[in-house]
């Protein structure tokens, strides 16, 4: 069976694995992406280039804080699943650029809902994010969890977006699910993320910045396993009559919440070391103090992914970034002296 699936935030990294693999399953997928400059906009354009070559997708331009061409683009596709995944990303760029996460990550999830609201697609699926948990020190973090005190505004922005997705589907019935992604790494990734940042400076020879002192660690997932947990959870409508539903809030609120991780946390140097040896260089390290809005430790629990959808994430370190050095090369021929 096939449906009508619009996916926002196409041009970006998780947007665009989702999207391809969507389409390539046989859904009809309308794409949005407003294409904003936060990161080279050409990565973005390459990968809606690539999406342009699948049977089944179709891209918009369109910056989901603009209500109305929101609304318009509901009424004409009538989606009956959507993935929110438009947002201001970064944590570090939060601490500058505050205004940018109002926009994107509050008045344009509103205009989710609202949209959500008025069109009743079956389930809409949004992203949130490990940060909401704070730099809390017990582990494995549980979606039962209180995570009211946010160290960064992008960590509260998301937080602000699970209690507003929350609210409309007590109020509204929409059945929502939101998932927290644990440090998502892969080919066509975000540029400021750290695995990415550290390729390029150690192919070029440059120092690094390891925080903490090195002792941080996170729980990477690597973008394929993010891809099928998504997909899966975007068939699983909470609170349904049929056969695919999964059970629904306290009060038989149709609202789901779950952690995307590898439940595996890494050390910051060891992930260095696997990704100098896969890169056959090693290079400088600058070791310096956590940075405000960061936090020493993600590591997911996925019990609840586990028994309501039979997946959870469990690609090994090195296996994924050896696929992501294997593209990163191919994107960037040249970039360590081969050609």
């Amino acid at each position: 069976m096939t449906f009508r699936v619009l996916v926002t935030g196409c041009a970006g990294f998780i947007g665009f694995h989702c999207a391809a693999r969507l389409a390539r399953d046989g859904h009809e997928v309308a794409g949005i992406d407003d294409l904003n400059d936060y990161y080279d906009v050409r990565l973005k354009q390459a990968r809606l280039a690539e999406l342009a070559n699948v049977p089944g997708f179709r891209f918009s331009r369109m910056n989901i804080a603009d209500s109305s061409s929101l609304d318009q683009l509901f009424a004409q596709f009538k989606p009956e699943y959507v993935l929110h995944l438009a947002a201001q990303a970064g944590v570090r760029h939060s601490l500058h650029n505050p205004r940018a996460y109002m926009e994107s990550n509050l008045t344009g999830f509103f205009n989710i809902l609202e949209a959500c609201r008025r069109h009743r697609p079956l389930h809409l699926v949004f992203a949130s994010s490990s940060s909401v948990y704070g730099a809390r020190a017990e582990v494995p973090f549980t979606v039962a969890e209180r995570t009211d005190e946010p160290v960064s505004f992008y960590a509260a922005t998301k937080k602000a977006n699970e209690v507003m997705a929350y609210s409309y589907s007590h109020l509204h019935g929409i059945a929502t699910t939101g998932l927290r992604f644990f440090t998502v790494y892969g080919p066509w990734g975000r540029p400021d993320m750290a695995y990415f940042s550290f390729t390029k400076a150690i192919l070029a020879g440059r120092a690094i910045d390891i925080f903490n002192h090195g002792r941080m660690q996170r729980d990477f997932t690597y973008i394929d396993d993010i891809v099928e947990g998504v997909v899966r959870v975007l068939a699983r409508v909470p609170g349904s009559a049929g056969g695919s539903s999964v059970s629904a809030a306290p009060q038989g609120v149709p609202y789901k919440l779950y952690n995307i991780g590898n439940s595996s946390p890494v050390r910051l140097l060891d992930f260095v070391e696997t990704l100098e040896a896969l890169l056959g260089r090693t290079t400088p390290k600058n070791f310096l103090p956590m940075q405000p809005g960061d936090v020493p430790v993600t590591y997911a629990d996925t019990a609840d992914l586990a028994s309501d959808i039979g997946f959870v994430p469990a690609t090994p370190l090195r296996a994924g970034l050896e696929r992501f050095v294997a593209w990163y090369r191919s994107f960037n021929p040249g970039s360590d002296g081969q050609t």
